[in-house]
């Protein structure tokens, strides 16, 4: 069954070009040039991604991204103009798991869509037969091949980029990974030093639903001009 793509853009132009390479490559496409007809598809599709534009009249993209991540984890990404990092970041806080900046090619938007499914669905279908991968920390556990992770036996609601890093970090238990790394991994994309208040985010994002305290972290700790670690 073909993947499930939401695309919402008021400029017809943008959206309708992402939306023939996406079929192009087999994608079934839900495409709407208002957050209103976007938010009703939310309602009604299961859908396996959202690419939403950040800045939409009335309902705006972080809006829908807020309201998408009330009751579902799969991936969205962010379409931005730039000079808008103030809203990129805050994309990011409200759940989403990537962002590209207009003007951008399509094929890399559609290879961007691939690389979050792809890691979307590796993390949420375990394999028939597959042993399940655990990792154990503290009342924290983070099951790789069922994507779950619970902290004293209470379910984490994450989104598939806080769990990659909480199973990097996890997998790397005592030894600090730079932001640079961590980037890498997730995205495999060229790093930047803007990119790391990306995983400033996330980990920020991480740490408030884990209840764990920036000042004296349990949990996730900041090596600073190093990186992140789990104490072994």
């Amino acid at each position: 069954m073909a993947d499930k793509i939401l695309i919402v853009d008021d400029e017809k132009e943008i959206a309708d070009l992402v939306a023939l390479y996406l079929e192009n490559d087999n994608f079934t496409v839900f495409k709407f040039y208002t957050a209103e007809d976007a938010l009703a598809c939310i309602q009604r599709e299961e859908l396996d991604l959202a690419i939403l534009d950040l800045m939409l009249p009335g309902i705006s993209g972080l809006q829908i991204c807020k309201r998408i991540r009330e009751k579902h984890n799969y991936p969205i990404i962010m379409l931005t103009a730039k000079g808008e990092e103030t809203d990129k970041i805050t994309g990011l806080t409200l759940g989403a798991d990537d962002y590209i900046t207009k003007p951008f090619l399509p094929l890399e938007l559609v290879a961007r869509v691939k690389a979050q499914l792809r890691r979307y669905k590796r993390y949420n279908v375990a394999e028939a037969g597959r042993q399940e991968e655990i990792l154990e920390h503290a009342g924290l556990v983070v099951n790789i091949s069922t994507h779950e992770c619970t902290l004293n036996e209470k379910p984490l609601s994450l989104t598939p980029t806080e769990f990659s890093i909480l199973q990097i970090l996890s997998e790397k238990k005592g030894n600090v990974v730079s932001a640079e790394e961590l980037f890498h991994r997730i995205w495999k994309d060229e790093y930047f030093s803007k990119s790391s208040n990306t995983i400033t985010v996330h980990i920020r994002h991480l740490r408030e639903k884990m209840g764990d305290s920036f000042e004296n972290p349990k949990y996730i700790k900041t090596v600073w001009g190093c990186g992140y670690k789990i104490e072994g």
